[in-house]
């Protein structure tokens, strides 16, 4: 068997994973891109509203979707073109995530994937201060010029997976996984006429339903958050969480509460902290910023932080506020979760619209 995978990519329209307005796919054989292909797509109805915080990562609007085919519809195609592929994702819980929430309330069944997360294997076999998407790209020679464009996206995630492989001489995603001591994880199959629903459906459903009734707009406060206790890791976690294990830090102005991101980080397992120490691993950085303020110097004093300790040594990476909530789920979770009573702690309602950057430069 040689290297064969298909690398995906999803953009959604809000923060809900089931919410997927556009896709891209990149057909690797014997460690060479063969094929690609790309739609727009509405999102499955009820949940096709744009938020401007979506909009403005990936400025893709209503408008240019308006008469395409449903995801749900579409994802036939989707479909055939993986065919039996291994998937690869950068973030892979997302765009599984959104796949499997999409034809959920869609109403349609989904087969069984078995895929890989670039930003795992970065981790594993990179030493970046950001493992996403434009710095893993860059490290394994080929840059990303168009971010969050999904063909883009999804060209830029096959490159660093043929590129780890060729690193770890490795000539079949089941050799490189052997090789690095890890099982090629898989999502079930499963039909939402007989089966559960994922949790990320539940609470979009939960909340369709409740009509907005506890969905308190936060506005934009200046100066510094409240950090508010940091709970324990659940032990119950999915290990195959990218936060799963990590020492996790908070700095700027989230579009949450700080005490909710601390709560939903460590339901996935992560240890939340409130200093940067030489214990963390990860900082996820508020306020707007994105993977290219390390090299503008666009950053907090937590941020600056962690630079030096990245160019001591220390195993740790920035990422933005975007990519943490895709590994948590989406948008904040209105009403606490079992493992959020569990704590005793209360979750917040998230701020609608992008957060702004304050200008305090060694905010906390």
């Amino acid at each position: 068997m040689g290297l064969d995978f298909t690398a995906i990519d999803f953009e959604t329209a809000n923060g809900f994973r089931g919410s997927p307005c556009a896709v891209g796919l990149t057909k690797v054989r014997g460690g060479v891109i063969v094929e690609e292909a790309s739609w727009l797509m509405r999102p499955p109805e009820n949940h096709d509203s744009f938020d401007y915080h979506n909009v403005r990562v990936h400025g893709i609007r209503p408008e240019q979707v308006a008469g395409r085919p449903r995801f749900g519809e579409l994802f036939p195609e989707i479909g055939a073109f993986i065919g039996g592929d291994i998937l690869a994702a950068h973030n892979a819980a997302f765009d599984l995530g959104v796949i499997r929430s999409g034809l959920e309330v869609s109403g349609l069944p989904g087969p069984a994937y078995d895929y890989v997360c670039t930003v795992m294997l970065s981790r594993r076999c990179y030493s970046l201060v950001s493992n996403s998407l434009p710095f893993a790209a860059e490290e394994a020679g080929v840059p990303l010029v168009n971010h969050h464009d999904a063909a883009e996206d999804a060209r830029a995630c096959a490159g660093i997976l043929i590129d780890i492989a060729g690193r770890n001489r490795a000539n079949s995603i089941a050799e490189l996984y052997l090789s690095l001591g890890l099982s090629i994880p898989q999502q079930a199959a499963f039909d939402p006429s007989s089966g559960e629903f994922s949790k990320a459906t539940v609470s979009a459903l939960a909340a369709a339903g409740g009509a907005g009734a506890d969905r308190a707009v936060r506005p934009f406060r200046s100066g510094w958050p409240e950090e508010g206790p940091n709970p324990e890791p659940n032990p119950d976690a999915e290990p195959g969480n990218p936060l799963f294990g990590q020492t996790v830090v908070f700095t700027g102005q989230l579009g949450m509460p700080r005490p909710e991101a601390k709560t939903r980080s460590a339901e996935l397992g992560a240890r939340p902290e409130s200093r940067v120490t030489a214990r963390t691993s990860v900082l996820v950085v508020g306020d707007g910023f994105v993977a290219g303020d390390l090299r503008s110097g666009r950053l907090t004093g937590k941020a600056k932080r962690v630079l030096e300790l990245h160019d001591r040594g220390q195993a740790i990476e920035v990422i933005s506020e975007g990519e943490f909530l895709q590994m948590v789920g989406g948008a904040p979770v209105h009403g606490a979760s079992e493992y959020v009573a569990q704590q005793g702690l209360k979750g917040g309602a998230p701020t609608h619209g992008a957060t702004k950057f304050s200008g305090a430069a060694a905010a906390p």
